[in-house]
């Protein structure tokens, strides 16, 4: 794909998809601003109040989960966006010629963007009340684009095969509560039983989340080999979800 050629149209779709999900929308505002507060208050109350977490040192647990929270949550809603993204646009697809990986790509990104605003503010608020070290701001720049590489290859694959198999959409909702529990958002993964720790390293996601975390609560940087071993888990993803779109795309029209 020549992206340079089509750029335009790219930011056509972007400007599209934000406008259209959260400008102009108290519903879409809610979503991105305010949901992600609720949930947070609901997560300090049922592990502060109810079951009476102490993390390990003086960490304060609304820190410690907001910092992966939003990552998290980008990544999820960007990824169930990219699998709706070609169905969505499928009067699009029939009428218009163009790279249908624009459609995954737009609304991978314009998911990104939003969230990530609502990080930054965050991270600003929490700034104001000491604890993160802004010094490991690179290495969380590197881990959001790993992660957006991540979200962008999964949100091809599934949206090709959305076109196809339209259940696809009504897996992702348990996939994913799995997977949130699964990856050290609202615990550290010290805390779990070591055979538990064992099983919780086969999860990609911890790869991502802790260097996040790690960055922004105590500045640790990453060796450069861990660094490149990120790149080399997601690149190979990312490359073979392209290639099945590709393969696929050609198809789209006669199941839209």
């Amino acid at each position: 794909m020549n992206f340079w050629r089509h750029r335009w149209l790219f930011l056509a779709l972007i400007e599209r998809e934000i406008r259209n999900r959260y400008v102009g929308s108290i519903a879409g505002l809610f979503w991105v601003l305010v949901h992600p507060l609720v949930l947070l208050g609901v997560y300090a109350v049922l592990f502060l109040t109810i079951f009476r977490v102490k993390l390990p040192g003086d960490q304060l647990f609304v820190t410690f989960v907001a910092v992966a929270l939003w990552p998290w949550l980008a990544f999820q809603e960007s990824v169930q966006r990219g699998a709706q993204a070609v169905r969505a646009h499928g009067s699009l697809v029939r009428k218009v010629a163009f790279p249908h990986e624009l459609l995954v790509l737009s609304a991978v990104a314009a998911t990104f963007v939003v969230h990530m605003l609502g990080f930054v503010l965050v991270l600003l608020i929490l700034s104001l009340f000491g604890g993160l070290a802004w010094a490991g701001v690179p290495q969380v720049l590197l881990a959001l684009i790993v992660l957006f590489a991540l979200a962008l290859g999964c949100g091809l694959a599934l949206g090709a095969l959305q076109v196809f198999v339209p259940d696809v959409e009504q897996f992702l909702g348990p996939a994913f509560m799995v997977l949130f529990y699964a990856t050290p958002v609202l615990y550290p993964l010290s805390m779990a039983p070591d055979w538990l720790q064992a099983v919780l390293a086969w999860n990609p996601m911890r790869y991502l989340i802790e260097p996040i975390r790690a960055g922004l609560l105590s500045g640790q940087v990453l060796p450069p080999w861990q660094v490149g071993a990120l790149w080399l888990g997601v690149l190979p993803l990312l490359i073979g979800s392209l290639r099945l779109f590709r393969r696929l795309s050609c198809h789209f029209e006669d199941f839209l």
